[in-house]
């Protein structure tokens, strides 16, 4: 018997910066989804070139509501200054963080082998 997964992915696309009122709109998308178990969900912050604390509320929002449901969520296409505020606030050891969309599926194997060149 073969048993096949198939992975459900949820994509947000913010745009501009995420501050008060872009991030309640970010939480609002967030709970009209609802989570399965298994659902993989991406933020990609590729068109995101400011965020500030408020802004964080809902990805951390996001992230609980995520692993409370067996999903997981990650973040990717982090640009300077959004990547600035995770760090001073230490959030970029919480979230899973990835270079670009397609780093997400990349296999870890493949990803060492590329470090290691």
């Amino acid at each position: 018997m073969t048993l096949t997964q198939e992975r459900q992915v949820i994509l947000f696309k913010p745009q501009g910066s995420i501050d008060l009122d872009s991030g309640m709109n970010l939480s609002e998308q967030m709970d009209q989804i609802k989570p399965q178990v298994h659902q993989l969900w991406v933020i990609d912050l590729a068109d995101v070139d400011f965020m500030d604390s408020s802004g964080l509320v809902p990805l951390v929002k996001g992230l609980t509501t995520a692993r409370q449901s067996g999903c997981r969520l990650v973040l990717c296409n982090v640009k300077a200054p959004v990547k600035l505020i995770l760090e001073l606030t230490q959030l970029d050891s919480v979230f899973e963080i990835f270079p670009s969309y397609e780093d997400i599926f990349t296999p870890v194997e493949d990803q060492q082998l590329l470090l290691a060149s």
